[in-house]
Protein backbone atom coordinates (compact mmCIF):
# COMPACT_ATOMS: atom_id res chain seq x y z
CA UNK A 1 0.00 0.00 0.00
CA UNK A 2 1.40 3.48 -0.99
CA UNK A 3 -0.07 6.79 0.09
CA UNK A 4 0.23 10.35 -2.36
CA UNK A 5 4.09 10.32 -1.49
CA UNK A 6 4.86 6.76 -2.44
CA UNK A 7 5.35 5.89 1.01
CA UNK A 8 4.95 2.17 1.14
CA UNK A 9 2.63 1.47 4.14
CA UNK A 10 1.76 -1.54 5.97
CA UNK A 11 -1.26 -2.55 4.33
CA UNK A 12 -2.23 -5.59 7.28
CA UNK A 13 -1.29 -2.72 10.01
CA UNK A 14 -2.91 0.16 8.28
CA UNK A 15 -6.54 -2.44 8.12
CA UNK A 16 -5.69 -4.10 11.64
CA UNK A 17 -5.90 -0.17 13.10
CA UNK A 18 -8.73 0.90 10.32
CA UNK A 19 -6.23 3.94 9.27
CA UNK A 20 -5.62 5.46 6.15
CA UNK A 21 -2.75 6.56 3.65
CA UNK A 22 -2.12 9.86 3.48
CA UNK A 23 -3.37 12.14 0.24
CA UNK A 24 -3.12 15.58 0.46
CA UNK A 25 -2.34 18.95 3.58
CA UNK A 26 -5.71 20.59 3.33
CA UNK A 27 -7.76 19.46 5.86
CA UNK A 28 -10.79 21.12 4.53
CA UNK A 29 -13.99 21.69 6.73
CA UNK A 30 -15.30 18.22 7.72
CA UNK A 31 -17.59 17.97 11.04
CA UNK A 32 -16.27 15.98 14.19
CA UNK A 33 -17.88 14.66 17.17
CA UNK A 34 -15.45 15.55 20.24
CA UNK A 35 -15.35 13.09 23.46
CA UNK A 36 -15.09 13.92 26.84
CA UNK A 37 -13.72 12.22 30.10
CA UNK A 38 -15.88 9.77 32.54
CA UNK A 39 -15.79 11.82 36.03
CA UNK A 40 -16.02 10.42 39.67
CA UNK A 41 -18.15 12.61 41.29
CA UNK A 42 -16.53 14.26 45.00
CA UNK A 43 -17.02 16.86 47.31
CA UNK A 44 -13.03 17.55 46.87
CA UNK A 45 -12.48 19.23 50.12
CA UNK A 46 -8.73 17.84 50.20
CA UNK A 47 -7.75 15.96 47.42
CA UNK A 48 -3.57 15.63 49.39
CA UNK A 49 -2.17 12.60 49.74
CA UNK A 50 1.71 11.23 49.88
CA UNK A 51 0.78 7.71 49.26
CA UNK A 52 1.41 7.48 45.80
CA UNK A 53 1.65 3.79 45.70
CA UNK A 54 -1.90 3.37 47.03
CA UNK A 55 -2.96 5.82 44.09
CA UNK A 56 -1.53 4.08 41.32
CA UNK A 57 -2.58 0.68 42.82
CA UNK A 58 -6.38 1.71 42.79
CA UNK A 59 -6.76 3.21 39.67
CA UNK A 60 -4.35 2.04 37.47
CA UNK A 61 -5.24 -1.30 36.10
CA UNK A 62 -3.74 -3.94 32.92
CA UNK A 63 -4.07 -2.66 29.65
CA UNK A 64 -4.91 1.32 30.33
CA UNK A 65 -3.86 3.64 28.38
CA UNK A 66 -2.28 6.59 30.79
CA UNK A 67 -0.13 9.61 30.35
CA UNK A 68 2.96 12.29 31.23
CA UNK A 69 3.49 15.64 30.21
CA UNK A 70 7.12 16.58 29.26
CA UNK A 71 7.88 20.58 29.72
CA UNK A 72 10.37 19.45 32.09
CA UNK A 73 12.41 17.84 29.61
CA UNK A 74 15.50 16.26 30.63
CA UNK A 75 14.44 17.80 33.97
CA UNK A 76 11.67 15.36 34.74
CA UNK A 77 11.08 13.80 37.65
CA UNK A 78 7.29 11.85 37.48
CA UNK A 79 7.67 9.11 34.59
CA UNK A 80 10.07 7.55 36.51
CA UNK A 81 8.75 7.50 39.31
CA UNK A 82 5.32 6.39 38.36
CA UNK A 83 6.42 3.62 35.79
CA UNK A 84 8.58 2.43 38.73
CA UNK A 85 5.95 1.54 41.50
CA UNK A 86 3.89 0.56 38.43
CA UNK A 87 6.09 -2.20 37.39
CA UNK A 88 6.67 -2.91 41.40
CA UNK A 89 3.16 -4.23 41.24
CA UNK A 90 3.16 -6.09 38.33
CA UNK A 91 0.77 -4.26 35.83
CA UNK A 92 0.68 -5.11 32.44
CA UNK A 93 0.37 -4.44 28.97
CA UNK A 94 -0.42 -0.11 29.42
CA UNK A 95 -0.35 1.81 26.58
CA UNK A 96 2.24 4.86 27.32
CA UNK A 97 0.46 8.24 25.79
CA UNK A 98 2.98 10.77 26.55
CA UNK A 99 3.22 14.42 24.71
CA UNK A 100 6.84 13.44 24.57
CA UNK A 101 9.66 10.76 25.61
CA UNK A 102 13.16 12.71 26.66
CA UNK A 103 16.29 10.83 27.24
CA UNK A 104 15.76 11.37 31.34
CA UNK A 105 13.17 8.28 30.78
CA UNK A 106 14.76 6.06 28.67
CA UNK A 107 16.01 3.09 31.03
CA UNK A 108 12.84 2.60 32.79
CA UNK A 109 10.71 2.55 29.16
CA UNK A 110 12.57 0.47 28.25
CA UNK A 111 12.79 -2.39 31.24
CA UNK A 112 8.91 -1.04 31.16
CA UNK A 113 8.66 -2.64 27.76
CA UNK A 114 11.08 -5.37 28.39
CA UNK A 115 8.67 -6.76 31.60
CA UNK A 116 5.20 -6.37 29.53
CA UNK A 117 4.22 -3.48 31.59
CA UNK A 118 4.28 -1.37 28.32
CA UNK A 119 3.10 -2.78 24.90
CA UNK A 120 2.13 -0.06 22.73
CA UNK A 121 3.34 3.60 22.83
CA UNK A 122 2.04 6.81 21.04
CA UNK A 123 3.68 10.34 21.49
CA UNK A 124 5.44 12.89 19.72
CA UNK A 125 9.32 11.35 19.73
CA UNK A 126 12.17 9.63 21.56
CA UNK A 127 15.84 9.87 21.19
CA UNK A 128 18.71 7.93 22.55
CA UNK A 129 18.44 4.18 23.83
CA UNK A 130 14.88 4.10 23.45
CA UNK A 131 14.56 4.86 19.77
CA UNK A 132 17.51 2.47 19.34
CA UNK A 133 15.37 -0.36 21.25
CA UNK A 134 12.14 0.60 19.28
CA UNK A 135 13.97 0.54 15.89
CA UNK A 136 15.34 -2.71 16.41
CA UNK A 137 11.79 -4.30 17.20
CA UNK A 138 11.80 -4.02 21.17
CA UNK A 139 8.09 -2.95 21.40
CA UNK A 140 5.40 -5.65 20.49
CA UNK A 141 3.24 -3.10 18.32
CA UNK A 142 4.41 -0.31 16.47
CA UNK A 143 4.69 3.28 18.14
CA UNK A 144 2.29 5.69 16.70
CA UNK A 145 4.01 9.44 16.09
CA UNK A 146 1.58 12.30 16.30
CA UNK A 147 2.29 16.03 15.77
CA UNK A 148 1.54 18.10 19.32
CA UNK A 149 -1.41 19.32 17.27
CA UNK A 150 -2.15 15.89 15.74
CA UNK A 151 -2.15 14.57 19.69
CA UNK A 152 -5.13 17.32 20.44
CA UNK A 153 -7.00 16.41 18.02
CA UNK A 154 -6.35 12.57 18.57
CA UNK A 155 -7.35 12.99 22.23
CA UNK A 156 -10.40 15.28 21.46
CA UNK A 157 -11.56 13.41 19.09
CA UNK A 158 -11.34 9.93 21.50
CA UNK A 159 -8.96 8.10 19.41
CA UNK A 160 -6.56 8.60 22.63
CA UNK A 161 -8.40 7.54 25.35
CA UNK A 162 -6.23 8.16 28.51
CA UNK A 163 -7.48 6.13 31.75
CA UNK A 164 -4.96 8.03 34.22
CA UNK A 165 -2.97 11.25 33.58
CA UNK A 166 0.25 11.41 35.69
CA UNK A 167 0.82 15.41 35.84
CA UNK A 168 4.31 16.91 37.30
CA UNK A 169 3.75 20.48 38.18
CA UNK A 170 5.57 22.83 40.61
CA UNK A 171 2.77 23.98 43.01
CA UNK A 172 -0.86 22.63 43.75
CA UNK A 173 -3.65 23.50 46.38
CA UNK A 174 -5.75 20.96 47.92
CA UNK A 175 -8.23 20.59 45.58
CA UNK A 176 -5.95 20.71 42.53
CA UNK A 177 -5.82 24.09 41.35
CA UNK A 178 -2.19 24.58 39.83
CA UNK A 179 0.23 26.42 36.80
CA UNK A 180 3.52 25.85 35.66
CA UNK A 181 4.46 29.26 36.64
CA UNK A 182 5.10 29.45 40.47
CA UNK A 183 7.52 27.72 42.56
CA UNK A 184 11.01 26.45 42.54
CA UNK A 185 10.56 24.01 39.83
CA UNK A 186 8.49 26.32 37.65
CA UNK A 187 8.74 25.64 34.03
CA UNK A 188 6.40 28.18 32.42
CA UNK A 189 3.46 27.29 30.25
CA UNK A 190 1.28 23.80 30.88
CA UNK A 191 0.11 23.45 27.36
CA UNK A 192 0.72 20.17 26.82
CA UNK A 193 -0.45 19.09 29.85
CA UNK A 194 -4.12 20.47 29.57
CA UNK A 195 -5.25 18.37 27.11
CA UNK A 196 -4.87 15.67 29.64
CA UNK A 197 -6.46 17.57 32.30
CA UNK A 198 -9.25 17.93 30.01
CA UNK A 199 -10.11 14.31 28.67
CA UNK A 200 -8.24 11.81 31.24
CA UNK A 201 -11.07 9.88 32.91
CA UNK A 202 -8.69 10.28 36.19
CA UNK A 203 -5.90 13.19 36.31
CA UNK A 204 -3.13 12.69 39.30
CA UNK A 205 -1.34 16.01 39.92
CA UNK A 206 1.89 15.44 41.49
CA UNK A 207 3.73 18.79 43.37
CA UNK A 208 6.68 19.53 45.92
CA UNK A 209 4.87 22.44 46.34
CA UNK A 210 1.35 22.68 47.96
CA UNK A 211 0.03 25.89 48.44
CA UNK A 212 -3.09 27.58 50.07
CA UNK A 213 -6.16 27.58 48.26
CA UNK A 214 -7.42 28.60 46.37
CA UNK A 215 -4.81 28.49 44.16
CA UNK A 216 -4.55 31.20 41.27
CA UNK A 217 -3.74 31.30 38.33
CA UNK A 218 -5.23 28.23 37.78
CA UNK A 219 -4.25 26.15 34.65
CA UNK A 220 -5.39 23.09 35.59
CA UNK A 221 -8.61 23.27 37.90
CA UNK A 222 -10.19 21.64 41.26
CA UNK A 223 -12.76 20.64 38.47
CA UNK A 224 -10.38 18.11 36.19
CA UNK A 225 -8.08 16.72 39.23
CA UNK A 226 -8.93 13.71 41.12
CA UNK A 227 -5.69 13.63 43.16
CA UNK A 228 -2.66 15.49 44.35
CA UNK A 229 0.12 14.06 45.89
CA UNK A 230 2.89 14.83 47.57
CA UNK A 231 6.35 14.14 46.52
CA UNK A 232 9.99 15.00 46.82
CA UNK A 233 10.91 16.79 44.24
CA UNK A 234 9.32 16.87 40.71
CA UNK A 235 11.63 18.15 38.43
CA UNK A 236 14.40 20.07 38.02
CA UNK A 237 13.95 23.10 35.33
CA UNK A 238 17.74 23.93 34.58
CA UNK A 239 17.49 21.19 32.18
CA UNK A 240 14.89 22.37 30.55
CA UNK A 241 17.08 24.42 28.08
CA UNK A 242 19.00 21.20 26.73
CA UNK A 243 19.30 19.02 23.69
CA UNK A 244 16.99 19.91 20.81
CA UNK A 245 16.70 23.33 22.67
CA UNK A 246 19.78 24.42 23.41
CA UNK A 247 20.92 27.46 21.47
CA UNK A 248 23.98 27.02 18.92
CA UNK A 249 27.35 28.95 19.19
CA UNK A 250 28.35 26.63 15.99
CA UNK A 251 29.44 29.36 13.54
CA UNK A 252 27.96 27.55 10.81
CA UNK A 253 24.27 27.28 12.04
CA UNK A 254 24.95 30.89 12.98
CA UNK A 255 25.69 31.79 9.44
CA UNK A 256 22.40 29.69 8.64
CA UNK A 257 20.17 31.79 10.91
CA UNK A 258 21.73 35.03 9.38
CA UNK A 259 20.55 33.39 5.98
CA UNK A 260 17.34 32.81 7.39
CA UNK A 261 16.81 36.40 8.68
CA UNK A 262 17.15 37.63 5.13
CA UNK A 263 15.37 35.23 3.05
CA UNK A 264 12.26 36.54 5.90
CA UNK A 265 13.25 40.13 5.30
CA UNK A 266 13.31 40.27 1.72
CA UNK A 267 9.94 38.34 1.39
CA UNK A 268 7.03 40.08 0.81
CA UNK A 269 6.23 39.11 4.40
CA UNK A 270 8.32 41.01 6.10
CA UNK A 271 5.76 44.14 7.15
CA UNK A 272 4.91 45.15 10.07
CA UNK A 273 2.00 43.17 11.98
CA UNK A 274 3.87 39.75 10.71
CA UNK A 275 3.79 36.53 12.79
CA UNK A 276 6.46 33.69 13.26
CA UNK A 277 7.51 30.87 15.12
CA UNK A 278 10.43 29.20 15.23
CA UNK A 279 10.95 25.47 15.96
CA UNK A 280 13.75 23.59 17.99
CA UNK A 281 17.39 23.27 16.73
CA UNK A 282 20.33 25.57 17.11
CA UNK A 283 19.70 27.15 14.03
CA UNK A 284 16.08 27.91 14.17
CA UNK A 285 16.65 28.89 17.35
CA UNK A 286 18.98 31.41 16.81
CA UNK A 287 17.09 33.53 14.54
CA UNK A 288 15.36 35.51 15.97
CA UNK A 289 18.36 37.08 17.48
CA UNK A 290 19.05 38.25 13.61
CA UNK A 291 15.33 38.93 13.17
CA UNK A 292 15.60 42.07 15.84
CA UNK A 293 18.46 43.44 14.08
CA UNK A 294 16.23 44.07 10.92
CA UNK A 295 12.67 44.93 12.95
CA UNK A 296 14.61 47.04 14.80
CA UNK A 297 16.19 48.81 11.51
CA UNK A 298 13.17 48.98 9.58
CA UNK A 299 10.83 49.70 12.33
CA UNK A 300 9.07 46.86 11.68
CA UNK A 301 7.06 44.95 14.75
CA UNK A 302 5.25 41.64 14.80
CA UNK A 303 1.65 41.21 16.15
CA UNK A 304 2.27 37.49 17.54
CA UNK A 305 5.15 34.63 17.83
CA UNK A 306 3.93 31.52 18.74
CA UNK A 307 5.06 27.91 19.54
CA UNK A 308 7.94 26.92 21.97
CA UNK A 309 8.90 30.46 23.76
CA UNK A 310 12.54 31.43 24.40
CA UNK A 311 14.52 33.98 25.58
CA UNK A 312 15.31 36.34 22.68
CA UNK A 313 11.23 36.27 21.53
CA UNK A 314 10.67 37.61 25.29
CA UNK A 315 13.24 40.51 24.72
CA UNK A 316 11.28 41.14 21.51
CA UNK A 317 8.42 41.37 23.06
CA UNK A 318 9.81 43.52 26.15
CA UNK A 319 10.95 45.96 23.94
CA UNK A 320 7.93 46.19 21.87
CA UNK A 321 9.29 44.69 18.96
CA UNK A 322 6.17 42.03 19.72
CA UNK A 323 2.70 42.66 20.49
CA UNK A 324 1.66 38.96 21.78
CA UNK A 325 3.47 35.62 22.74
CA UNK A 326 1.27 32.52 22.40
CA UNK A 327 3.02 30.21 24.58
CA UNK A 328 2.29 26.12 24.48
CA UNK A 329 5.75 25.79 26.08
CA UNK A 330 8.92 27.35 27.03
CA UNK A 331 12.26 26.42 25.92
CA UNK A 332 14.23 28.20 28.97
CA UNK A 333 13.70 29.21 32.43
CA UNK A 334 13.56 32.90 31.17
CA UNK A 335 10.52 32.37 29.14
CA UNK A 336 8.90 30.17 31.95
CA UNK A 337 9.54 33.27 34.37
CA UNK A 338 8.14 35.75 31.91
CA UNK A 339 4.95 33.80 31.71
CA UNK A 340 3.73 35.28 35.03
CA UNK A 341 5.44 38.44 34.68
CA UNK A 342 3.63 39.58 31.00
CA UNK A 343 0.10 39.70 30.55
CA UNK A 344 0.51 39.77 26.87
CA UNK A 345 2.49 35.87 26.94
CA UNK A 346 -0.95 33.84 26.50
CA UNK A 347 -0.88 30.18 27.78
CA UNK A 348 -2.48 28.23 25.41
CA UNK A 349 -3.22 24.75 25.20
CA UNK A 350 -2.19 22.20 22.24
CA UNK A 351 -5.77 22.26 20.58
CA UNK A 352 -5.80 26.09 20.10
CA UNK A 353 -2.13 25.68 19.48
CA UNK A 354 -2.46 23.19 16.10
CA UNK A 355 -5.34 20.95 16.58
CA UNK A 356 -6.44 20.67 12.66
CA UNK A 357 -10.15 19.75 13.58
CA UNK A 358 -10.49 22.74 16.23
CA UNK A 359 -12.50 25.83 14.77
CA UNK A 360 -9.52 27.92 13.97
CA UNK A 361 -6.33 27.03 15.34
CA UNK A 362 -3.39 29.43 16.10
CA UNK A 363 -0.89 27.57 13.26
CA UNK A 364 -3.27 28.71 10.73
CA UNK A 365 -2.60 32.76 11.55
CA UNK A 366 0.68 32.06 10.79
CA UNK A 367 3.03 34.53 8.04
CA UNK A 368 6.37 32.72 8.62
CA UNK A 369 7.76 29.92 10.50
CA UNK A 370 11.32 28.84 10.67
CA UNK A 371 11.63 25.27 11.00
CA UNK A 372 14.88 22.40 11.77
CA UNK A 373 15.47 19.08 9.86
CA UNK A 374 17.45 16.24 10.13
CA UNK A 375 16.80 15.10 6.28
CA UNK A 376 15.27 17.55 3.65
CA UNK A 377 15.11 15.10 0.16
CA UNK A 378 15.17 16.75 -3.29
CA UNK A 379 10.98 16.49 -2.99
CA UNK A 380 11.38 19.17 0.13
CA UNK A 381 9.84 16.12 2.20
CA UNK A 382 11.30 16.80 5.74
CA UNK A 383 12.70 14.29 8.24
CA UNK A 384 13.00 15.18 11.63
CA UNK A 385 12.23 12.03 13.05
CA UNK A 386 15.29 9.19 12.23
CA UNK A 387 18.95 9.47 11.51
CA UNK A 388 20.42 8.49 8.41
CA UNK A 389 21.14 4.90 9.83
CA UNK A 390 17.34 4.45 10.02
CA UNK A 391 17.16 4.67 13.93
CA UNK A 392 14.49 6.88 15.67
CA UNK A 393 16.32 9.90 17.61
CA UNK A 394 13.74 12.73 17.07
CA UNK A 395 10.04 13.91 17.49
CA UNK A 396 7.36 15.26 15.08
CA UNK A 397 7.08 17.87 17.82
CA UNK A 398 5.06 20.78 16.28
CA UNK A 399 7.11 20.69 12.57
CA UNK A 400 3.94 19.37 10.40
CA UNK A 401 1.94 22.15 12.36
CA UNK A 402 3.68 25.22 11.88
CA UNK A 403 4.61 23.92 8.51
CA UNK A 404 1.36 25.63 7.46
CA UNK A 405 2.33 29.01 7.94
CA UNK A 406 2.31 31.14 4.31
CA UNK A 407 6.51 30.87 4.29
CA UNK A 408 7.86 28.07 5.94
CA UNK A 409 11.56 27.82 5.78
CA UNK A 410 13.26 24.48 6.48
CA UNK A 411 17.25 25.42 7.86
CA UNK A 412 19.85 22.78 8.09
CA UNK A 413 23.65 22.04 7.51
CA UNK A 414 24.43 20.85 4.08
CA UNK A 415 26.23 17.86 5.98
CA UNK A 416 26.72 17.32 9.71
CA UNK A 417 30.39 15.44 9.73
CA UNK A 418 29.96 12.88 7.08
CA UNK A 419 25.90 12.64 6.90
CA UNK A 420 24.70 14.82 4.17
CA UNK A 421 20.80 16.44 5.35
CA UNK A 422 20.20 17.34 1.69
CA UNK A 423 19.16 13.95 -0.12
CA UNK A 424 17.38 12.49 -2.85
CA UNK A 425 15.38 10.41 -0.74
CA UNK A 426 14.42 10.76 3.15
CA UNK A 427 14.19 7.74 5.22
CA UNK A 428 11.40 9.18 6.89
CA UNK A 429 9.19 11.51 5.73
CA UNK A 430 7.40 13.75 8.76
CA UNK A 431 6.58 17.01 7.06
CA UNK A 432 5.04 16.41 3.57
CA UNK A 433 7.45 18.92 0.46
CA UNK A 434 4.50 21.02 -0.11
CA UNK A 435 4.70 22.46 3.15
CA UNK A 436 7.94 23.87 2.27
CA UNK A 437 8.56 27.10 0.97
CA UNK A 438 12.39 27.36 1.17
CA UNK A 439 15.18 25.44 2.33
CA UNK A 440 18.31 27.84 3.77
CA UNK A 441 21.97 25.30 3.86
CA UNK A 442 25.11 27.30 5.18
CA UNK A 443 26.22 26.54 1.19
CA UNK A 444 23.81 28.38 -0.31
CA UNK A 445 19.32 27.74 -0.36
CA UNK A 446 16.43 26.49 -2.51
CA UNK A 447 13.06 27.73 -3.20
CA UNK A 448 10.07 25.24 -3.45
CA UNK A 449 9.39 25.24 -7.75
CA UNK A 450 5.36 25.57 -6.17
CA UNK A 451 6.88 29.57 -5.26
CA UNK A 452 7.78 31.42 -8.05
CA UNK A 453 6.77 34.51 -6.51
CA UNK A 454 9.34 33.60 -3.63
CA UNK A 455 12.20 33.08 -6.00
CA UNK A 456 11.48 36.29 -7.37
CA UNK A 457 11.22 38.41 -4.35
CA UNK A 458 15.02 36.48 -3.03
CA UNK A 459 17.01 35.60 -6.49
CA UNK A 460 18.77 39.31 -6.69
CA UNK A 461 19.34 39.62 -3.21
CA UNK A 462 23.27 40.05 -2.18
CA UNK A 463 24.68 37.18 -0.50
CA UNK A 464 21.78 34.67 -0.74
CA UNK A 465 23.27 32.28 -3.29
CA UNK A 466 20.24 30.21 -4.92
CA UNK A 467 20.25 26.44 -6.63
CA UNK A 468 18.04 23.94 -7.34
CA UNK A 469 17.18 21.42 -4.60
CA UNK A 470 19.12 18.68 -6.48
CA UNK A 471 21.77 20.71 -6.78
CA UNK A 472 22.49 21.03 -3.18
CA UNK A 473 22.18 17.73 -2.84
CA UNK A 474 24.02 16.89 -5.09
CA UNK A 475 26.94 19.01 -3.48
CA UNK A 476 26.33 17.17 -0.43
CA UNK A 477 26.58 13.60 -1.95
CA UNK A 478 30.12 14.95 -3.86
CA UNK A 479 31.25 16.34 0.00
CA UNK A 480 30.02 12.88 1.97
CA UNK A 481 30.40 10.13 -1.07
CA UNK A 482 27.67 7.43 -1.96
CA UNK A 483 26.82 5.75 1.19
CA UNK A 484 25.49 1.90 1.28
CA UNK A 485 21.74 1.40 1.43
CA UNK A 486 20.43 0.66 4.48
CA UNK A 487 19.12 -2.79 5.95
CA UNK A 488 15.82 -3.32 7.06
CA UNK A 489 13.20 -5.85 7.69
CA UNK A 490 9.64 -6.26 7.05
CA UNK A 491 8.39 -5.60 10.16
CA UNK A 492 6.66 -2.13 10.91
CA UNK A 493 7.93 -0.73 14.30
CA UNK A 494 6.17 3.09 14.15
CA UNK A 495 3.82 4.40 11.93
CA UNK A 496 3.55 8.44 11.41
CA UNK A 497 0.98 10.34 11.12
CA UNK A 498 -0.16 13.47 9.72
CA UNK A 499 -1.61 16.23 11.83
CA UNK A 500 -4.87 14.80 10.39
CA UNK A 501 -4.85 11.20 11.80
CA UNK A 502 -3.68 9.87 8.42
CA UNK A 503 -0.57 7.69 8.13
CA UNK A 504 2.47 9.76 6.00
CA UNK A 505 5.29 7.46 6.53
CA UNK A 506 5.85 3.59 8.60
CA UNK A 507 9.59 2.98 9.45
CA UNK A 508 10.67 -0.33 9.24
CA UNK A 509 12.41 -2.48 11.60
CA UNK A 510 16.75 -1.64 11.35
CA UNK A 511 18.64 -4.98 10.72
CA UNK A 512 21.35 -5.81 13.05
Amino acid sequence: MENKLGRTLPADVMEQLQLTPFQTTEIGNPEVQRTAPQVRLSTGNDKVTNDLKKIIQENVHDGMTISFHHHFRNGDFVFNQVMKIIMELGIKNLTLAPSSLTGVMNDVAIEAIKQGTVTAITTSGMRGSLGDAVSHGLLAKPVIFRSHGGRARAIENGEIKIDVAFLGVPNADRCGNANGSYGDEAFGSLGYALMDANYANKVVLLTDNLVAYPNTPASIKQTQVDYVVEVDQVGDPDKIGSGATRFTKDPKNLKIANLVSDVITNSSYFKDGFSFQTGSGGAALAVTRYLRAAMEARNIHASFGLGGITNPMVELLEAGLIDKLMDVQDFDKAAAQSMKNNLNQQEIDASWYADPDNKAAMVDQLDVSILSALEIDTDFNVNVLTGADGIIRGAVGGHQDAATAKLTIICTPLVRGRIPSVVKSANTVVTPGSSVDVLVTERGIAVNPQRPDLLAQLQNVPGLQIYSIDELAELAQQIVGTEAPLEFTDRTVALVEYRDGSIIDAIKQRKD
